[in-house]
């Protein structure tokens, strides 16, 4: 009767090991060091995301960018990113990032590029490379104390700035080939129609700061996937940035994809 017993327990011991092994399984080939934490890292250590986006070489990408923010009006767009999946690029003023640290802590959360746009929106033509650098490492320090992570890009404001000032830079510098002047119009149809020039490749600039630009996005959106674009950050897009180099577009898919 004992060793009866013992086989029963040392079968329902190996079956319920089965069972265990079996539900690991598929997280751990599937989600291993997720969710992400907002360094963008997996939990804080080196495994790589897993969501690295599609192959813009072989399908059709488009980066969308928001510059300016954040505002108050940054959270209503990243819930409509989220319900179209897409992926955003965010250039942050310094100052608002110390104004609204949960929303750049939500960008990053979510799986969005943050990118650096000067502590306070400075004309980078206009003020000497020390200046310029005191505006960009004062952001960069800023980001990375929220989200634990530096900016991956920068885009200077007005996308305007002198070569000395290219030379200083550490990070690729995104400027667009779509301009929605959204900031100008402050219309949601016509910050839709604009984005009826997006090609494969096309980095796009928008503001969030504007209720009429987040008002134009699911209609955008939904425009650009019928179109079978891919939302995607301008480092995806691009592929391998360099810093000091600045990109209007990025990689594009071959004819007939």
């Amino acid at each position: 009767m004992v060793s009866r017993l013992r086989v029963l327990q040392f079968l329902s011991a190996s079956a319920l090991a089965l069972v265990l092994a079996g539900c690991g399984a598929p997280l751990s080939a599937t989600w291993q060091g997720f969710p992400p934490d907002a360094t963008g890292q997996a939990d804080g250590k080196d495994t790589p995301r897993a969501d690295a986006g599609p192959d813009c070489a072989q399908v059709k990408c488009v980066a969308l960018t928001f510059d300016d923010g954040p505002g108050p009006h940054t959270e209503s767009l990243l819930d409509v990113l989220d319900e179209h999946e897409a992926k955003a690029t965010f250039f942050l003023i310094g100052k608002d990032v110390v104004k609204f640290p949960d929303i750049v802590r939500d960008e990053a959360a979510r799986g969005h590029e943050i990118g650096n746009h000067t502590w306070s929106h400075q004309d980078l033509a206009k003020i000497s490379v020390a200046a310029g650098q005191r505006e960009l490492s004062k952001t960069d320090a800023a980001i990375k104390e929220v989200t634990g992570a530096a900016p991956t890009v920068m885009r200077p404001p007005y996308g305007t700035i002198r070569e000395d000032h290219m030379k200083s830079l550490d990070l690729p510098v995104a400027m667009w080939s779509v301009d929605t002047f959204d900031w100008k119009t402050r219309d949601a149809k016509k910050t839709v129609k604009a984005a009826e020039k997006v090609v494969p490749g096309s980095i796009v600039l928008m503001h969030d700061i504007h209720p009429s630009t987040i008002e134009a996005m699911p209609k955008m959106l939904t425009d650009l996937k019928a179109r079978g674009f891919h939302f995607v950050t301008v480092s995806q897009l691009v592929g391998d940035p360099k810093p000091g180099t600045d990109y209007k577009t990025g990689r594009q898919a071959a004819a007939g994809n």
